[in-house]
């Protein structure tokens, strides 16, 4: 039979599924998907459940409800001070996932070049070549992950249509400052290129401020930023993200949405409306909650003898596992080494070395993944099964 999609039928099994169906094989506790083992504010489930019982169950307008586009822009405007028209800066996505590939698509012609930072998210790469542009690799270095200035400006050229930053990165948890985004947007205007911005965590970072690239002079025309319902109110499985990007992007972002999905539930939307009118001190409670967990989660870790990586935000903390002796095999990388403790420690996580491509040399094979979204009792238990499985030697 003739041969399928090559990009998509090449790719291979997310590791989120794979690590996450090992964790249910060993009964291990898994923090490797970065999803909360709590539910959201009950009041926006419970708005949610009444919206379904308003008459109002058909098809929402393309670019979203009017009250969750009118939510966005006030959000915009209370966080950030960015002015946003709600009528024509704002496209409602389902899910961020779904942003991200509508605003690639939005400004991808075949050859164009992309700049993609690693470690990165691993939608980024087969979206871009999806649509036949080349992506372009700049690598941070742990532990700091600070950017690397000289790379990153090699990384653009003629054929530079686009960066794709992530701040508050996944899986790293950095934040850049406002430094490092000031460079970025210096070679913006240099090569006259267009930024993505996917800033779902923008609400959890921890004692340092989360600043779009939207806001710097020069940046409002030139970036697209993206937000998630899922992540601001720990509700991942409603899949409602949010595109704030200048009328004439936000026109051809909606074009591409209208293609791939056209309209996300109007249910759920008008509960995420509710929820980003919330008073500020939801998102500052938020953050501080996370904060606690990702101090319990990093205070036991070097307890235990990992090397623990700085995390200023996401759901993410990083681990180097070199230290822990005699528990890591000789020759052992990243994701032998995961699987492998899937079922002996009882506690699944995700290679960092999955957030690489190997058309960029080799990556680094001595960093894990935690996701420390879940409940404190979790976490001290996971770090206890660690524990007696270091001691065991």
């Amino acid at each position: 039979m003739k041969p399928l999609n090559h990009q998509i039928a090449s790719q291979p099994t997310t590791i989120f599924t794979v690590m996450s169906a090992l964790a249910a094989q060993h009964g291990a506790i898994n923090l490797g998907q970065g999803f909360p083992d709590t539910e959201g504010p009950a009041h926006l489930t419970e708005t949610a459940a009444a919206a379904l019982h308003d008459g109002r169950n058909q098809y929402a307008p393309l670019t979203g409800l009017p009250e969750l586009r009118e939510a966005v822009a006030r959000s915009n405007a209370r966080f950030y001070g960015l002015d946003v028209d709600p009528a024509t800066e704002v496209v409602v996505t389902s899910g961020a996932t779904e942003a991200l590939a509508v605003s690639l698509a939005a400004l991808l012609n075949p050859g164009d070049e992309v700049v993609v930072i690693e470690p990165a998210y691993d939608t980024y790469l087969p979206v871009i070549r999806l649509l036949g542009a080349i992506p372009k690799l700049v690598r941070l270095t742990p532990p700091e992950w600070s950017v690397p200035r000289d790379a990153l400006a090699a990384a653009f050229g003629p054929k530079t249509k686009a960066i794709l930053l992530n701040s508050p990165m996944n899986p790293t948890g950095k934040v850049f400052t406002s430094e490092e985004l000031g460079f970025v947007a210096g070679l913006l205007q240099q090569h006259d290129a267009y930024a993505i911005c996917d800033e779902v965590y923008e609400h959890l970072t921890f004692g340092v401020p989360h600043v779009p690239l939207m806001t710097l002079p020069g940046m409002r025309d030139r970036c697209l930023r993206i937000g998630s319902a899922g992540k601001s109110f720990s509700l991942t499985g409603w899949k409602v993200g949010y595109v704030t990007a200048p009328a004439r992007l936000a026109a051809v972002v909606a074009k591409a949405h209208q293609n791939l999905v056209f309209a996300t539930a109007p249910n759920l939307q008008r509960a995420v409306a509710v929820g980003l009118d919330q008073d500020t001190a939801y998102f500052t409670t938020l953050a501080q909650d996370m904060t606690l967990r990702r101090d319990i989660l990093a205070a036991g870790l070097r307890e235990i003898g990992f090397g623990v990586l700085p995390c200023d935000g996401t759901y993410f903390l990083t681990a180097d596992i070199r230290t822990l002796g005699s528990v890591v095999r000789n020759g052992e990388d990243d994701q032998a080494w995961c699987r492998r403790m899937t079922a002996e420690a009882g506690v699944a996580l995700i290679p960092v070395s999955a957030f690489y491509d190997p058309s960029g040399g080799e990556a680094p094979g001595y960093l894990v993944r935690f996701a420390f979204c879940k409940q404190p009792l979790v976490l001290e238990q996971a770090l206890t099964r660690f524990r007696d499985r270091v001691e065991r030697g």
